[in-house]
């Protein structure tokens, strides 16, 4: 039967005549020590090339128990699809171990699912005390715990990260991955947690995960289109945020996002979208926020173009990021601050075509009128509006 199980998960890639061939390869068998302590890499990379190298499809398998794994890149391209199953619980080296990018690095591989039902634990707090990037820009990241570059075709499911050292889960230069059933935790003052970051990648999928965190719970970023994020509950966090946008020279256009069905409790922010004030152009187009829950939050609707968490900012250079194509549409519940919508748009590229469709929102504990903010936006509303809309 549990072969069989397997088989179905393979097939979601390939035919069942590849399939049929598959190969499970326990990192116990290369020599993984399960007691929490000794680093287990080597063992983890040997499982891992033997699948990648032979024809037919893989399974690397990690059963139950505590592994101490050092920083590791998983590299393709593979000869035939590879399921990464993690059954136990990986543990990352204590310390800031800032001298790595990430903790568990995929690249370039074409169908693979990563699953299991594991923990990947990124000892965040010894760690995040060393964490210099929430007050200055010149200051060295600490690693990613797991990170996606040119995967394809692929999909990440049941996996649970606590207390990453900085982002949870990152995708880069992706195309056609699903994400489903995460739970990611870190504390709500932890630096720089990020659940989710997706950054020069198309056609992600993203659903029923729960993630629980110190900064953005989903962060879309620089040259990413076609992004479905929907079934998320994001709370404690900064909410589910478009950007930061144009800060550097190379970044690319943002288009094509859609939010639904989430709900976000007790965030800094609802649905954001932001971007520096500098001479960068892009545009951040087509997107999408629909039946969304909102309860405590503090800024439940926010573009915010004058975005710079702190000093220098440069206030004398307007954002070049055209924000336009907005939709919000049957978003509800309540906020925590009185300014409940805000936007807050680049006076050399005003936001346009912005769309509000029954926005039905309550002030935490009632007192006191909800009120829309606005700044540079041109837009039209229909249905329900509390707060009344500012254009």
């Amino acid at each position: 039967m549990a072969l069989q199980i397997v088989f179905f998960s393979i097939f979601f890639f390939v035919s069942f005549t590849i399939a049929q061939g598959v190969r499970t390869l326990n990192v116990r068998n290369y020599g993984a020590i399960v007691d929490g302590r000794t680093d287990d890499k080597k063992a983890f990379l040997r499982a891992w090339n033997d699948a990648c190298y032979q024809n037919g499809g893989s399974i690397v398998y990690i059963p139950k128990g505590v592994y101490m794994v050092g920083s590791v890149e998983f590299a393709g391209p593979c000869r035939g699809p590879i399921m990464f199953l993690i059954s136990g619980d990986l543990k990352a080296p204590i310390g800031p171990y800032s001298n790595v990018e990430n903790w568990i690095g995929f690249q370039h591989v074409n169908n693979l699912i990563v699953k299991g039902g594991g923990t990947l634990d990124g000892q965040g707090p010894s760690a995040w005390p060393y964490n210099k990037c929430q007050k200055t820009n010149n200051c060295d990241p600490l690693p990613i715990s797991i990170k996606f570059d040119f995967v394809t075709n692929s999909r990440i499911e049941s996996i649970r990260s606590v207390n990453s050292k900085n982002v949870h889960l990152a995708i880069y230069g992706c195309n056609n991955v699903n994400v489903s059933k995460v739970d990611l935790l870190a504390p709500a003052d932890s630096p720089n947690t990020d659940g989710i970051k997706i950054s020069r990648s198309a056609d992600i999928r993203i659903t029923n995960s729960r993630i629980r965190t110190g900064d953005d719970c989903i962060a879309i970023i620089s040259g990413s289109s076609n992004i479905d994020v929907s079934y998320v509950y994001c709370g404690p966090g900064h909410g589910i945020s478009i950007g930061s946008l144009g800060k550097y020279k190379n970044e690319e256009n943002v288009n094509g996002v859609t939010v639904r069905k989430c709900t976000l409790n007790g965030t800094d922010n609802g649905v954001r979208i932001k971007s520096w004030e500098s001479p960068y152009a892009i545009t951040a187009s087509k997107f999408l926020f629909q039946d969304i829950f909102m309860e405590n939050v503090r800024n439940p609707i926010i573009v915010d173009q004058t975005y710079c968490p702190h000093s220098p900012c440069n206030q004398e250079t307007a954002s070049y990021v055209q924000i336009q194509d907005v939709t919000y549409r049957n978003i509800w519940g309540t906020s925590s601050s009185q300014v409940a919508v805000s936007f807050e748009c680049s006076k050399k590229f005003p936001c346009k075509n912005i769309v509000m469709t029954d926005v039905n929102l309550a002030i935490v504990g009632g007192e006191g009128p909800l009120q829309s903010s606005c700044s540079y936006v041109k837009g039209r509303s229909f249905g329900r509006q509390n707060p009344p809309p500012c254009f």
